[in-house]
């Protein structure tokens, strides 16, 4: 799950990280409070979406003008302005597509005397399985463009889960950054200080692009995006609550609600299957065959008639939906289940797009006998090759 800057900021302050002063605009009648909040001389306007690159994206509307979704204002009035440019609007940036993300949320906060700029981030170094740190002189710039063209100036050190930050760990981590005197001070308290953040919440991903060094020599967290381990949110009900569903994806909503796994693509071909190695797999071969996949959907291993149902109704939303491909291996999931859960879903969505089912496992001939009693427009398909081939077929006439 993630978060937006302000709200991550709100949960590294909680931890005493040095953040700057803010304040979050919900609504467009909360600008002007929000800047009259905090005293200037330069306050600094963001637009709060869930995609990086805000601050060189664009935006669709004219009326935002051509300015990027990151502003300095140099006056009350200019910061006004800029806010109410931004809201509502939808901005386009590297990691959003051709329509962007509308604008629902701003933040509004102090600016700061910049000196270096750095990056810094927390997260699972899978080479190690362990909590890593990835730290990097070059800040405000991707990191993988910096990991392509300088790999040398990138450290990546891994974490002792059993004895935390230590002293050393920090002390290399300064090194790396390069820090002196009272950054040098600030970043001994910061690295142990987001390593706890990051791991008594949960986080998958803690990324600060960038972490400054202020002229005053203090170390500041200029910007934040936080991401956490959704198969941990039981555990906090506080984190829940910041989710933002303006930002997710319908499909992916309901999904979760039927406890689904489900990711919504660009292709065309949906797909439905159990287990994430077998999804993995059957989007792969459908790009093999020259098609692209429409979503990654998992239905996973104990799904009901009613499960399948639901998650066959949420592929049928995507307007991009050319065709479907089932792909079930039946084990503790039954074909006849799966069967009887798309013919279901097909009577009630009537389904207008071709239909490939390809059923092996436990119960097959059961499943095949009532997909085939059916009476639906339903192709059969004997592998995955075949029912790759078949789909592709299919929806190209």
């Amino acid at each position: 799950m993630n978060i937006h800057e302000y709200q991550a900021k709100a949960v590294l302050k909680s931890y005493g990280a040095p953040v700057a002063n803010g304040a979050p605009v919900l609504s467009i009648d909360e600008v002007e409070k929000a800047v009259d909040q905090l005293p200037g001389p330069l306050w600094v306007v963001k637009s709060q979406i869930h995609a990086g690159g805000r601050g060189k994206g664009k935006f669709v509307e004219s009326a935002a003008g051509e300015k990027g979704g990151v502003r300095l204002a140099f006056s009350k009035e200019e910061a006004i302005s800029h806010a109410k440019a931004m809201f509502g609007n939808h901005l386009v940036t590297a990691q959003t597509n051709k329509d962007g993300k509308q604008v629902n949320r701003l933040y509004i906060e102090d600016g700061a005397d910049i000196s270096r700029e750095l990056y810094l981030s927390v997260l699972i170094d899978r080479a190690t399985g362990k909590p890593a740190f990835v730290a990097s002189t070059e800040g405000g710039m991707d990191i993988e463009e910096v990991a392509h063209s300088t790999p040398e100036k990138i450290l990546t050190l891994p974490i002792d889960p059993i004895a935390g930050v230590t002293d050393k760990d920090s002390e290399q981590l300064c090194d790396a950054l390069k820090l002196e005197g009272d950054a040098r001070a600030d970043g001994m308290k910061l690295f142990p200080t987001l390593y706890k953040a990051f791991t008594e919440k949960d986080m998958s991903m803690l990324e600060i692009n960038p972490l400054i060094v202020m002229e005053d020599g203090h170390l500041r967290v200029l910007d934040a995006k936080v991401s956490f381990d959704g198969n941990a949110l039981f555990r906090h009900p506080d984190i829940v609550e910041l989710r933002d569903k303006t930002e997710e994806d319908e499909k992916e909503i309901e999904a979760s609600e039927w406890d689904l796994a489900y990711i919504a693509l660009d292709g065309t071909i949906g797909c439905m299957v159990n287990g994430a190695g077998l999804a993995m797999a059957t989007m792969d071969i459908i790009k093999l065959y020259g098609e692209e996949p429409a979503n990654f959907c998992d239905v996973g291993g104990g799904a009901n008639k009613e499960k399948v149902a639901a998650a066959f109704k949420i592929i049928m939303k995507d307007p991009n939906v050319k065709g479907i491909l089932v792909n079930i291996f039946g084990g503790i999931m039954k074909c006849d289940v799966i069967a009887e859960g798309v013919i279901a879903a097909v009577k009630e969505t009537n389904l207008g797009v071709p239909l490939v089912v390809r059923l092996e496992g436990t119960n097959v001939d059961e499943g095949k006998s009532i997909i085939k009693n059916s009476g639906l427009n339903v192709i059969p398909a004997d592998d995955l090759d075949d029912a790759a081939k078949k789909i592709t077929e299919a929806i190209k006439g």
